[in-house]
């Protein structure tokens, strides 16, 4: 018997929701949050990869639709050609400067944009043991109409001590 993740909830931070100073930054970006109970113990970062994997929640194409239980894509790819080893495993401070790259790539994020962001990402990678960044998929393994991304960040955070799994994808489309 596999591992078995809980979806405890979700959240949506949507950079539409926030003015900029600089009038053309992309509108259409956002960091998209799912979390998950864990286990308490001896189950390792590659079986929950693989637990978060098969999970229904795992099945969202991050385009609108929202999560299709029968679906076939995940972000930008095929949902079958991502797999645990598709990930690489990083320290939360390159995580922080991805995210934060990211999301700073068209100026200075605005201070209530900034907070949400800290509420529901960065106290995540704070606290988490151990950050995986979906990294190790090429072009060949987008799906048909993958390019509705501009760009797509995943990790995977797991805290062992809360005995959550968060998964965050920041996007643009």
């Amino acid at each position: 018997m596999g591992t078995t993740l809980v979806h405890e909830g979700a959240a949506f931070v949507n950079f539409r929701d926030h003015a900029f100073a600089r009038p053309h930054a992309h509108a259409y970006r956002w960091v998209d949050v799912k979390r998950f109970r864990i286990p308490s113990e001896g189950v390792s970062d590659r079986d929950l990869l693989a637990a978060l994997i098969a999970h229904e929640q795992f099945r969202d194409d991050y385009a609108g639709g929202g999560v299709e239980p029968e679906g076939t894509r995940h972000g930008e790819y095929w949902l079958r050609c991502v797999t645990p080893e598709a990930y690489e495993q990083i320290d939360g401070e390159r995580a922080t400067r991805l995210l934060d790259a990211w999301a700073e790539q068209y100026g200075p994020v605005p201070r209530p944009l900034a907070e949400a962001l800290r509420r529901e990402a960065h106290d995540a990678l704070a606290t988490a043991d151990s950050v995986h960044h979906l990294n190790g998929l090429a072009e060949d393994e987008y799906h048909d109409w993958a390019s509705v991304h501009g760009e797509f960040h995943e990790l995977v955070l797991v805290d062992r001590a809360a005995g959550r799994l968060t998964l965050l994808v920041a996007a643009d489309d």
